[in-house]
């Protein structure tokens, strides 16, 4: 009887601690350590350290870090890579530190790991989810191989602003659409189980609204009202957080005039509170020691705020581990929310299995095994060709005749050194292909001349400041009219040019903000001189942004926009100019007239004088007296080697009631003469509502594969949230009335049908 009464109360004490565990979602592993440990310990997990080695993103490099590993004053590190010298690290942490808690090992995995694919702009530009996600998985089994089991990524950032020179790292300018991709990218990291080795926390970032500073100038302050800021800049966040993303960067940028690395409205009320984030949040590189400098205090006080907003571990400023426990001693911190932030550092560790196995990202054969392999450049080189917006075809010149002679010229053809793209410091910049190298690897038949033409930019100052990371900008020994010379005789002697031309990697990507995003002279006067020449001229466009191409695109040029292509580039191009590969990519960022149009976005709202229809100047309208208040190319453009035709749009339903779905379908036709991708993009108008609405928004797309004159029917489901918007009140709301539906091939589409919400 008695052993009987001890069993039922063993039962029921099991079962109420697990429920209270549950209720709380706490580990209990994590609970018995958490006992054990110092305040001292505890301040130690909230700190990140870079020894050094890799790129910085900011000027201070940690010191002493193998002494503080071992006492207990670590908690991650990130800016080492490689299964023996991650074994090396843990062994550290694991032989030398008194309670052997295992450490996060941390890196910037932007696009692609050893493989590098694309830049993210680049990528978003494929429209294509599940290869996004393909890409991530990638990654995350490249990077996992090499010992590293946290990724600083996705960087979800909505930029409209392409003198931002991170617009490179993000998807663009729309939130439905960036949505996904943030969705898309943290699944493909860190897979079903975290506990696999080759899955990896992913760290979305930079919360929030980094992409928004004023001037388009890095790190500069955002000044934006929260309707703004629900509506059009958080929705990618969100869906990161909605998708499990296990933790989150802080960004440089105050928010409502408090930097989001104090800001207890950003970490504690939005994104635990509303949203249910229960993961960890960490700061960018130094970013609570540059809350100094937006003028909040000293050290402690900023890092005592940082610690009291929400924020669990500091990137390598060290407040939190300097000046914590004196905060604590004066009253001006508890031990408590050091606990907690701890607490969630530990559980980050227990989820991914390192409690179980420090050493589990440490397999020496799988660096072999799992890196640069033949499938993974294979699908690099996809990615690409997918990623390629062809934006002019001048007389049909593309794709390539192999019969042709070819011309290749300017400064990006054979620069291996500009393949990779800005933030690639994981990648292999001597395994990167050239675009001769390219064209030669797939077409060694084809008669092609190479020349450099011009410097990509002949300013020894602007190649100083892009050449912090390596030689990016070559100015060579010969004159410029030499360069220029050499060129235009290869031309004269062949039957089509290609010119290679644009920025070179390092002039986009952070801290590389530009207020002239042309094309650099250099290039303009060969492209110009090239065109004179009277051979047909394709353009093949590398950036990392948008650029203002007014006056080349007014040329009888072909362009086909490439970004930077990643380890595959110059294979990538050469399938797309000989068709081997019909471009597919839609551009995710509008590209201004000129610079003055900054910022110019899709989903902008109308004014209540709005411009006329047609274009036509009238005044006292919402006019350029200079220009049309139209982009030189829109949201969503992008042109195929084929054509095709949208028609018989409708709608199931032309009444719905609250919280139904609609069916949009159109017919979709390839008239043209070859076999192509189409990404078939739906906008939604809501006509009237509570608060005013944007001319158009994205809210579905699908690519489609038609063989040449092929016909098939499309269809989108609008899902209610869908209609749904944030009101004054911060209601997720959608409000009865007429809603108008356009369907096409870019966002200035004008097939429209209606459907009534009641």
């Amino acid at each position: 009887m008695i052993n009987i009464v001890k069993y039922f109360w063993v039962l029921l004490f099991v079962f109420f601690g697990t429920f209270s565990i549950r209720a709380q979602k706490t580990i209990p592993q994590v609970e018995t350590l958490l006992s054990q440990m110092t305040l001292e310990e505890k301040i130690g997990q909230l700190n990140l350290l870079t020894p050094g080695g890799g790129i910085a993103t900011g000027s201070v490099v940690s010191k002493n870090v193998e002494d503080k590993i071992k006492a207990g004053k670590v908690g991650g590190v990130f800016g080492v890579a490689g299964p023996e010298k991650v074994k090396q690290a843990q062994d550290i942490a694991i032989k030398n530190s008194r309670l052997k808690i295992p450490l996060l090992i941390g890196s910037d995995i932007i696009h692609g790991y050893k493989t590098t694919y694309p830049i993210p702009l680049g990528v978003s530009s494929s429209w294509d989810i599940a290869l996004i996600e393909k890409a991530a998985r990638l990654a995350a089994k490249e990077a996992t191989a090499d010992g590293i089991n946290w990724n600083f990524s996705p960087m979800v950032d909505i930029a409209r602003d392409p003198r931002w020179g991170r617009i490179a790292e993000g998807a663009g300018e729309d939130p439905y659409l960036g949505a996904k991709i943030a969705e898309a990218m943290v699944k493909g990291y860190q897979g079903t189980d975290l506990t696999q080795p080759n899955t990896m926390l992913a760290c979305v970032k930079h919360l929030a609204l980094y992409g928004a500073p004023e001037a388009g100038r890095d790190y500069h302050t955002v000044d934006m009202g929260k309707v703004k800021m629900y509506n059009q800049y958080l929705p990618p966040y969100k869906a990161a957080v909605d998708a499990g993303v296990a933790t989150v960067m802080t960004s440089f940028n105050d928010i409502d005039g408090v930097p989001a690395s104090g800001n207890q409205w950003l970490m504690t009320h939005l994104l635990r509170e509303q949203w249910g984030f229960d993961g960890f949040v960490v700061s960018d590189y130094t970013s609570v020691n540059e809350m100094i400098a937006h003028g909040l205090g000293d050290l402690q006080a900023v890092s005592a705020q940082a610690i009291n907003a929400g924020l669990d571990m500091d990137m390598v400023g060290e407040g939190f581990l300097t000046t914590l426990k004196k905060s604590v001693e004066d009253g001006k911190v508890t031990e408590a929310q050091i606990t907690q932030a701890c607490r969630r550092i530990l559980e980050a560790k227990y989820k991914l299995g390192l409690f179980e196995d420090p050493y589990r990202y440490s397999d020496a054969k799988r660096p072999a095994q799992d890196i640069l392999t033949k499938e993974n450049r294979s699908l690099a080189k996809e990615i690409a060709t997918k990623s390629f917006v062809l934006l002019k075809n001048h007389n049909e010149v593309l794709p390539l005749k192999q019969t042709a002679n070819v011309a290749l010229v300017g400064p990006l053809a054979h620069s291996r050194n500009n393949m990779l793209g800005t933030w690639a410091p994981t990648g292999e910049l001597k395994l990167a292909v050239t675009v001769l190298e390219g064209l030669n690897n797939n077409f060694p038949n084809v008669s092609i001349s190479y020349a450099k033409g011009a410097n990509i930019t002949d300013d020894p100052e602007l190649a100083k400041k892009v050449n912090v990371f390596g030689p990016r900008v070559q100015v060579s020994d010969q004159s410029p009219e030499t360069l220029m010379n050499e060129a235009i005789n290869l031309a004269q002697a062949s039957d089509v040019v290609v010119a290679v031309v644009g920025e070179a990697t390092e002039m986009s990507g952070e801290a590389a903000s530009r207020t002239d995003i042309s094309i650099p002279e250099s290039q303009k006067k060969l492209i110009n001189a090239l065109v004179k020449t009277g051979k047909p001229t394709v353009l093949v466009l590398m950036s990392g942004r948008p650029l203002t191409i007014q006056e080349e695109f007014d040329l009888p040029v072909s362009i086909l926009q490439v970004w930077h292509p990643g380890v595959e580039a110059g294979n990538a191009i050469a399938e797309v100019l000989y068709g081997n590969y019909n471009p597919s990519g839609k551009l995710t960022a509008t590209w201004p007239r000129n610079i003055g149009q900054i910022p110019i976005y899709h989903s902008a709202k109308r004014t209540g004088r709005p411009a006329s229809v047609t274009g036509e100047f009238q005044k006292f309208k919402s006019n350029y007296l200079d220009t049309p208040n139209t982009p030189l190319l829109a949201f969503g453009y992008g042109l195929s080697y084929t054509t095709f035709e949208y028609s018989n749009l409708t709608v199931d339903k032309r009444e719905i009631k609250q919280g139904e779905p609609v069916e949009v379908s159109v017919t979709l036709k390839n008239t043209g003469d070859y076999d192509g991708v189409e990404v078939v993009q739906l906008y939604l108008r809501d006509v009237v509502r509570s608060i005013t609405p944007p001319k158009k928004q994205l809210k579905g797309f699908q690519k489609v594969f038609l063989k040449k004159g092929e016909t098939k029917k499309v269809t989108i489901t609008l899902s209610p949230d869908d209609l749904k918007f944030y009101n004054n009140n911060l209601e997720f709301v959608a409000e009865p009335g007429i809603f108008e539906v356009f369907v096409g091939t870019n966002s200035d589409t004008q097939l429209k049908t209606v459907f009534d919400l009641k």
